[in-house]
């Protein structure tokens, strides 16, 4: 069975930071492209960041600089670096694995920049 566990999430004041975390089981981590997607109320899912299995970075326009996507294969796990917080960035963050036409998601942690 597959899983994908975030934590990490919270409460912050615009300007300070979070990690967020992505525990996977059930795949073989290291063969999988893996995202962060957040969704606000009202609006589409979109990428945040995206790592490859060979460690290609990709970001969306609005994090480049701030945000900063790892992966450490031997714990299974993907992280979000989050610096720089604004309240714009306030939505449910979601974790996501993905290789070829398969697609797994997380449930996904609540972050709320607010002062």
């Amino acid at each position: 069975q597959v899983q994908l566990v975030e934590s990490g999430g919270g409460l912050v004041q615009p300007g300070g930071s979070l990690r967020l975390s992505c525990a996977a089981s059930g795949i073989i981590f290291s063969i999988y492209t893996m995202g962060w997607y957040r969704q606000s109320p009202g609006k589409q899912r979109e990428l945040v960041a995206r790592i490859t299995n060979g460690g290609t970075t990709n970001y969306a326009d609005s994090t480049k600089g701030r945000f900063t996507i790892s992966r450490d294969n031997a714990k299974n796990t993907v992280y979000l670096q989050m610096n720089s917080l604004k309240p714009e960035d306030t939505a449910v963050y979601y974790c996501n694995a993905a290789q070829a036409w398969v697609n797994y998601w997380g449930k996904g942690t609540l972050v709320t920049v607010s002062s």
